[in-house]
Order: C-alpha cells, then structure tokens, then sequence
C-alpha cells in the first residue's frame, strides 16, 4: 500500500506538472479588480498587463493561457513570455468576446505599443491602437513615431486574429531574429504618419527572416496604411547576411496603400536594397492574394502612379525563387513592376494596369523565368514596358523572349471579374474574411453552402472599412445564401488625417460571423484535473 501510495503521489506531481493554467488580467483603472503588479493572476486578485507578460516559465508554463479582460490598457508593453516545451504555446487572448485594446498614446521611450521578446507564444483577439489626440506629422515638436507590435526576436509565436490601426508608424514589424512565426487573420489599418519630406511612412507589415522556417502571413487584411501594404525587405545597402528569405504571403487581402499619405504605393513589394548581392530576397511565394488599388479617376481614366505589385529593386540584389501564383493585381498606370529578378514563376494572375514594368537590365535572366498564363487587361496595344529599351505588344513578348505563351491581353474596358474573390475562414472561430467584386457596384450573393456553416444560423456582416458598425444582421436561409451591399460610403477615417479614401463600389471587403442561434449550456466551472483523478482512485 505505501508503495502504491508512493506511486500516486508521483503521478499527481506529474500531473501539477503539466496542467494547464489560466490566469487573468485587468486593466489598472478597473473599478472592481485593479490589475496589479502584486496580483497572483487569479480572477479575484489579477495581474496587470506588464506584471502579466514579464512572468518567467516557473510561473507560466507550456499550455497556460493568459486571459485579457475588457477594458482599455494604457501604456507601451514588453511580452518576454516564453513556451520551453516542444510544440506547446501560452496564450494570451482577450477574454471570450471582450473587446481589449493596447493604448500607446502615452509618455513612453519605447518604439512600439507591443514588444514581444519571448518564443511560442500565441497572441489574439486583441487590439492594438492609439488612441485620443496625437500628432501623425514628424514637423511637429509633439510627434512620436511608435508603431504597433515589434516581434524583435523569439521564435515560433503566433499573431491571430488582431486589429492593429491608427498606431503613428508601421502596424506591425516581423524581424529578422523570430523564425518560424506566424502573422495569420489580422486586420491592419490606418498605420503611419507623414514625414518630414512629406511622403508617408508606416507599412502594413514590414517582415524580413533569417531562418530556414518559413514565415507565414495569411489571411490579413490591410489597408490605408500611409506607406506600403507588405513591405518584404530590408534597406541595408552593406548587408552580410541574407535576411530577406523563406516568406510565404496567402491569401491576404491589400487595398489603397499610401491612401492616407494623398498617393499610392506599393500594396506589396518584395526585394533589398544591398548592393553587396548577399542579402537577396529569396524563396519566397505569393499565392492567391488580392492587391487593389482605388483604379478610376472620376472622369474614368485610369490614375497614374499606382503600383500593386513590385518585385526587385536594386540590380546587384535581383530576387530569386519567387513564385506569384493565382493573385489578383489592379493597380494604376504602373500596376505590376517587376525590376529585378533572376529566377521568377508569374503563372495564373489576373492584372488590371497601364504597363508592366520590366527592369531594363534583367533580359538575361528571362530563360530562368516561367512567365504564363496570365490574364493582362490594359489600355495599351504595347502594355509590356522595358524603360529606355522598348514597350512591346504582347505577341511580340511572347516570340522574342518566349514568355507568356498562353496568357491573354484585353481591353480595360473589358475588365471584369468572378464577383466573389476570395472567401477564407478564420482558423480557430466561425469568422469569416469575404472580398468582393461587382464592375457596376451592385450586391454580391455569396453561397456558403461549401464552408460548413449550417442553415438558420446567425449572421453580422462588418464592412472592414467601418468596422465598429454592423452592416447587416440576419439568420442564414435554407439556400446558405447571404447577399452584401456594395454601394457603401461611410469609413472609418484614419485619426487626424483627411486624405485617404473609402474604396470604389465595384471592390468590397467583409467580415461575417456566424453564431449558433440555440442555447447552449457549457459548463465553464471543470473539476480539477487532480481531484478527478482522486476521486478515480477511491479516495
């Protein structure tokens, strides 16, 4: 019996060992439970946000969840939040469907709202903003430059399903030293300020890496940012190391970059700028994603410098092993600019711009390209450009450079597309991310019968462009049918800025979540896992 006993005893410091613990945070103004630097974590005596990310692997271990109740956190924080089991995360999520937001609008030597440090750490349902009176114009004494979330180094963590907007510089900065991290059904807007030359500053996401595991951004919307969309890059002219590797961009939805800045810039580019030739952008994929630029000047011609897509920059540095498969490009006059770039797959893309854009200098790379079946609309009889060489018509394109043998070239008065662009479910929730397209801004009918959503559930629609807003509520009929308005004007304007644009209503893009309409009873009080495991013993 004594050595029975000795056995049990050992399972159950096995078992304290491993199970799962939640703790909880507060804001420090909660008129009920403060969260507190001297809290235990519990409900009745919580943590605050700084107390709750600082805790060492003693305390908050693999497989713990950190729960962030409603509330506005104010201040700028650092997360050194580190998972040491294999495969196993901590979490830290805004508590069910509370709405928790991160302040940085305060008085801080810190460059972002949120530094994460730590390794294996999942990040959700939360969001990330400043938010009062601010400066976004650096020629003011005021002006501070602070932008969303910097994962600066940390390995394998997890950004789902966040807002991050209005934060004076980018939204959010995935670093060279955070391998094999992931960036997956966020919404980034309204990021960035004005510099001092006037021109707009703050991307969407800036990423670079350094590892042999791919970094992952999928599933993102974004848009309105003062500078680019997805900036995949690195500006280091002496580089010796390659930083700029192994990205994978899916499935991600791109709109009116630069909008708030009063111009357009790249809604995604992907190149360096070193001219030592080290640090090349290389095997990266772009799949299926949506690139939109706002394409009609009110008088129907087509707006001038507006780039989608650009990949290369800098002849010492082309890219190599990319691969853009099945995206959707509209842009303006230079929509699609592909500057450097030694080994390219450009296979299955639908374009709607002036010209492409070929960097002069690339020609002797063209045999390591595979260049097809893409779909070209433009106004131009000679729409692919080579500056300062020739513009060439696509029949021309194809038998001096055997390049797009099987795509086609169409007028842009001919351009038009499946109504319904792209539908993607969020991965953890029945929460869905709809982009749609009608040339004459009419509604869109979206069939959900494929995406396992059960008839005579409930639906809200959220146009993203004014999301605090529901757009639309109502029960799923038999047909699993939801139909979305397109002529819609009213946005949420970037804070303290009067440039940027709602989108055309030939182009929406949609949030729809849908919940069970029947009760259900879950029982959130479980029996501890060790006084279950007594009472299987007998005791």
């Amino acid at each position: 019996m004594k050595h029975f006993l000795s056995i049990v005893f050992s399972i159950c410091i096995s078992l304290i060992g491993y199970a799962q613990q939640e703790f909880h945070v507060f804001p420090k103004d909660h008129v009920e439970t403060p969260g507190t630097q001297s809290g235990t974590g519990s409900m009745a005596n919580p943590w605050d946000l700084q107390t709750a990310l600082r805790q060492n692997t003693k305390v908050v271990k693999s497989g713990d969840t950190i729960w962030l109740h409603e509330g506005v956190y104010n201040g700028r924080f650092v997360s050194a939040l580190e998972s040491v089991e294999p495969d196993q995360f901590i979490t830290v999520s805004g508590y069910k469907n509370d709405k928790v937001i991160l302040n940085g609008n305060v008085s801080s030597s810190r460059s972002a709202v949120l530094e994460v440090i730590g390794k294996q750490v999942i990040y959700k349902n939360f969001e990330v903003t400043w938010i009062g009176e601010f400066s976004r114009d650096e020629n003011d004494a005021d002006f501070q430059a602070c932008g969303g979330i910097a994962h600066l180094r940390g390995e394998n963590c997890r950004f789902y399903n966040l807002k991050i907007y209005n934060n004076p510089a980018l939204g959010i900065g995935s670093w060279k030293h955070s391998a094999g991290s992931s960036i997956e059904n966020c919404i980034i807007y309204n990021n960035g300020f004005i510099a001092k030359d006037g021109k707009g500053r703050g991307e969407g996401i800036y990423v670079q890496n350094k590892s042999e595991e791919v970094r992952l951004i999928k599933n993102n919307i974004l848009f309105n940012n003062y500078y680019k969309g997805i900036e995949v890059w690195s500006a280091g002219k002496r580089a010796t190391q390659q930083v700029v590797k192994n990205i994978a961009l899916e499935g991600n939805i791109v709109f009116n970059s630069g909008s708030p800045a009063g111009r357009f810039y790249d809604n995604v580019i992907v190149a360096s700028n070193d001219k030592n030739g080290i640090n090349v952008a290389k095997d990266i994929s772009i799949l299926n994603n949506i690139f939109y630029h706002n394409t009609r000047q009110p008088n129907g011609n087509i707006y001038g410098d507006a780039p989608s897509l650009t990949l290369g920059f800098i002849a010492k540095a082309p890219i190599e092993n990319v691969v853009v498969d099945g995206n959707i490009i509209i842009g303006g006059y230079n929509g699609l600019r592909i500057l450097q770039a030694k080994s390219l797959r450009f296979t299955n893309n639908k374009i709607h711009t002036g010209i492409v854009q070929v960097g002069p200098s690339v020609s002797d790379y063209f045999p390591e390209w595979e260049f097809n079946s893409n779909r070209i609309y433009s106004s131009l009889k000679k729409p692919f450009r080579v500056p300062r060489v020739e513009d060439y018509a696509l029949d021309t394109w194809q038998s001096k450079f055997n390049l797009d043998r099987d795509s086609s070239l169409s007028e842009l008065s001919d351009f038009d597309l499946e109504n319904v662009l792209s539908v993607a479910k969020h991965s953890q929730n029945n929460k869905f991310h709809v982009a749609l397209f009608n040339a004459e801004g009419n509604n869109v009918t979206v069939d959900f019968s494929e995406y396992g959503i059960n008839s005579q559930m409930a639906y809200t629609i959220y146009d993203v462009e004014n999301s605090e807003v529901v757009l639309k509520k109502g029960v799923l009929a038999q047909d699993n049918k939801v139909t979305f308005p397109m002529q819609l004007t009213k946005f949420e304007k970037p804070l303290h800025n009067s440039e940027a644009k709602k989108t055309l209503s030939n182009f929406g893009v949609f949030v729809i979540e849908f919940e069970n309409q029947r009760t259900v009873q879950i029982i959130d009080d479980k029996q501890n896992l060790i006084e279950r495991f007594f009472k299987w013993l007998g005791f």
